[in-house]
């Protein structure tokens, strides 16, 4: 099984990567780092546990068998503890993790508030013990208003634009087989305060045309939502909001889409989305010819990309006004993501009803 596509040889600096050594008083390696909540859900985590924030290896011992994706992480015996990282702190001694059974022992990488549950004739129950939750639960936000209805209706135009979708409850799990999963801040080794600005959509673009056992699919796949996040005015497309799936244990192909939301209708005088596309992060900017940069600088040829964006505005001009009037967000959100279409270049460009 592929723990990591950083293990993989032909990962550019694999070698180097993996022969760092990673011993911390608190943070693990992003690899793991990144598994675990941030926000509103990791206080409340950590404040259950009594311990620290920023405690990760407190958090991973005690959430460590509900991780996202199939990892499972198993605390050591004292005596399974290397000599190698003892001594790195001193004059120190190994003691054996207590994990207490507890109930709500679950981590969902994000910041917003999310549950993993259980299903049971139509009814969400919190997980117990060591029992697995196989919905995500996200409740609505006390700080912005009507973010599931946000999230449900720009997940829906994504998807009649042709972006890939999985049923929008359904979390990474298939009839109860864990599906390993790395988001790519863990693929560039990056720590999760880093998924705005430490890479750029060229370099996740490369990673999956030479990695992904689906290449050429999954990056005609990632033009299509790069477009799809531009029109639906999306700032946070960043580096954990994509995913790897190891679907066969060993081959990476791109996940479907999530947390795609319209964040311009809470962030005032937001104009960019995530990372740089092209040499440009300006929504209203954006131009084909960004993506022909970035297609170029990606190493992948030009004209196996153009269909497949020409495809994407064709489908949201021709069935997004009309589908939008009959999706539940909010009435004003619908009215700023008008304004947004109106506002974009003419290459991309959507005439909505005034």
């Amino acid at each position: 099984m592929t723990f990591s596509l950083i293990t993989h040889p032909d990962f550019p600096n694999a070698e180097k990567l993996l022969a760092k050594p990673w011993p911390k008083n608190q943070r693990l390696h992003p690899t793991l780092s990144n598994l675990l909540p941030e926000g509103a859900l990791r206080e409340l985590i950590a404040q259950r546990l009594k311990t620290h924030i920023d405690n990760e290896f407190q958090l991973l011992s005690s959430l460590g068998q509900d991780l996202p994706g199939a990892l499972i992480a198993t605390p050591l015996e004292p005596e399974e503890v290397p000599d190698s990282i003892l001594s790195t702190y001193g004059k120190v001694k190994a003691v054996r993790f207590n994990a207490e059974t507890k109930e709500n022992k679950f981590s969902l990488a994000g910041i917003q508030m999310k549950f993993s549950m259980q299903e049971n004739n139509g009814h969400y129950h919190l997980t117990k013990g060591n029992d697995l939750g196989d919905w995500i639960i996200k409740t609505p936000s006390t700080q912005h208003k009507h973010v599931p209805l946000n999230e449900y209706t720009a997940m829906t135009l994504a998807s009649l634009a042709g972006v890939n979708i999985p049923d929008i409850l359904l979390v990474d799990r298939d009839q109860n087989k864990r599906i390993h999963t790395e988001d790519f801040a863990q693929v560039l080794v990056k720590y999760p305060h880093e998924k705005y600005n430490a890479a750029n959509y060229e370099q996740i673009a490369k990673v999956l045309y030479q990695f992904s056992g689906e290449g050429l699919a999954d990056v005609q796949q990632l033009a299509r939502r790069l477009l799809v996040n531009i029109l639906l005015a999306n700032g946070d497309a960043h580096l954990k909001n994509w995913s790897l799936l190891y679907k066969d244990h060993y081959t990476p192909t791109l996940s479907p889409a999530y947390d795609i939301v319209t964040t311009h209708v809470y962030i005032e005088n937001e104009t960019q989305y995530a990372l740089n596309l092209g040499k440009n992060k300006a929504w209203f900017n954006a131009t084909t010819k960004h993506f022909q940069i970035w297609a170029n600088k990606s190493g992948i040829p030009w004209r196996t990309i153009r269909p497949h964006l020409d495809d994407t505005l064709e489908r949201a001009r021709s069935l997004w006004p009309s589908a939008l009037e009959n999706l539940p967000m909010d009435e004003a959100h619908k009215e700023k993501l008008k304004i947004h279409w109106r506002n974009l270049k003419e290459d991309f460009r959507i005439e909505s009803n005034k």
